[in-house]
């Protein structure tokens, strides 16, 4: 029996109908760009020289060209490192002093809505110039480490309240005589897999890895302690590891170098390693700060000294690099830089020159282009992100 013409019609009415239909759904169940809200906050951690200074705080909104800095916690003394926990309720800093029993290390109740923070508790590091803080996944415990004071230690967090659980001492040196005449603790970095923390030591040029136990009367167990030792002289500064848990990212700051390394079941390996300057640089270096674009697309290493300079390489399928450029950072000593959390902007802290600058991110490249607009803090030394 033959259709008639309407039926046909009607037919083909449905059909683009339906498939209108499927394109539609289609659409809505691609995977959603995660939207970053604007204007961003960070924490600054600064070094201070009067009662005025202290803990900043920096908003940036690129749509209005604005980037702000406030002081939001003054009378802390050298709060040059600053983490908050995930809520963003109780802010952590260290007070990067000296003293019969080392540094300080403080925790604050942080009301966000009024940019006020209350301090809740105040403790003793055991090690002095305390300049790194972590938090285990779970937040039940807080490590600082002491640099001139070569050890780390462990506090319980108890709603911000600081119960001193653990000290491990390090001991010994290596070949600069100058810088590693002994022990320096230079960062503390929980592994993704929540088993163990890697802890960089300046002076003995070792990467020690120590199991997490958090069950355990003391997290860390120390009588038969794990280490990597990396090539003389590098100096382990700051660390930071893949989100995969398999490479070891490590600045080598007194070489300027950045050090891959393997992960694997607590062990560490050396896998390759990537100079900071060009092969006709000449002058003084000092490698700082390491960090991992939020996409895991590229590694970024900051050189001060006479270099001020922040390296770009692209992280590879295997988790090795590649490099990609080097681009002047506008201003002198950059020891600290982040990242926006929607990888488009990275903002540099210079310590020597009291600026920050910002520099847009090609997300497809990685490479830097950098902004006009800049900022004036007291000797900023380290950034946190808030949301």
């Amino acid at each position: 029996m033959t259709k008639s013409p309407m039926e046909n019609w009607n037919k083909q009415i449905v059909g683009s109908i339906l498939v209108a239909l499927c394109l539609t759904i289609a659409c809505d169940n691609k995977p959603q760009e995660e939207k970053v809200e604007t204007p961003y906050a960070f924490l600054i951690g600064t070094y201070t020289e009067n009662e005025s200074q202290g803990i900043g705080l920096l908003n940036f909104d690129p749509d209005k060209n604005v980037l702000d800095v406030s002081v939001v916690a003054s009378g802390v003394n050298n709060p040059s490192f600053v983490i908050a926990n995930n809520a963003q309720t109780l802010i952590y800093t260290v007070e990067e002093t000296a003293g019969e029993n080392g540094g300080k290390v403080k925790s604050f109740r942080f009301d966000r809505q009024n940019n006020s923070l209350e301090q809740i508790d105040v403790q003793d590091t055991k090690g002095d110039h305390p300049c790194y803080l972590a938090m285990d996944e779970e937040e039940r415990f807080l490590v600082v480490g002491n640099y001139s004071g070569g050890n780390f230690s462990t506090f319980k967090i108890d709603g911000g309240k600081l119960i001193p659980v653990q000290t491990i001492q390090h001991e010994g040196q290596s070949i600069n005589i100058d810088r590693q005449e002994k022990a320096h603790v230079h960062s503390t970095v929980f592994h993704p897999d929540g088993k163990y923390l890697l802890v960089g030591d300046l002076g003995t040029d070792k990467i020690h890895i120590y199991k997490f136990n958090p069950s355990y009367a003391v997290p860390f167990n120390h009588s038969d302690p794990a280490y990597f030792e990396v090539a003389p002289g590098s100096g382990p500064r700051h660390l930071t590891i893949h989100p995969n848990g398999s490479r070891v990212y490590l600045v080598h700051e007194l070489t300027a170098e950045i050090g891959v390394y393997s992960f694997e079941n607590g062990q560490v390996g050396y896998v390759e390693s990537f100079p900071l300057t060009a092969n006709d640089f000449v002058g003084n270096v000092s490698a700082a700060e390491v960090r991992i674009s939020p996409d895991a697309r590229n590694l970024y290493v900051s050189n001060r000294g006479d270099a001020n300079e922040i390296s770009v390489f692209k992280i590879l399928g295997d988790g090795n690099l590649e490099w990609v450029e080097r681009v002047k950072t506008g201003g002198n000593m950059p020891r600290n830089f982040i990242l926006t959390k929607d990888g488009k902007y990275l903002l540099a802290a210079h310590q020597a020159s009291n600026k920050i600058t910002v520099f847009e991110r090609n997300v497809q490249t990685g490479k830097l282009t950098k902004l006009s607009l800049e900022a004036e803090i007291n000797k900023p030394v380290y950034f946190f992100g808030l949301d």
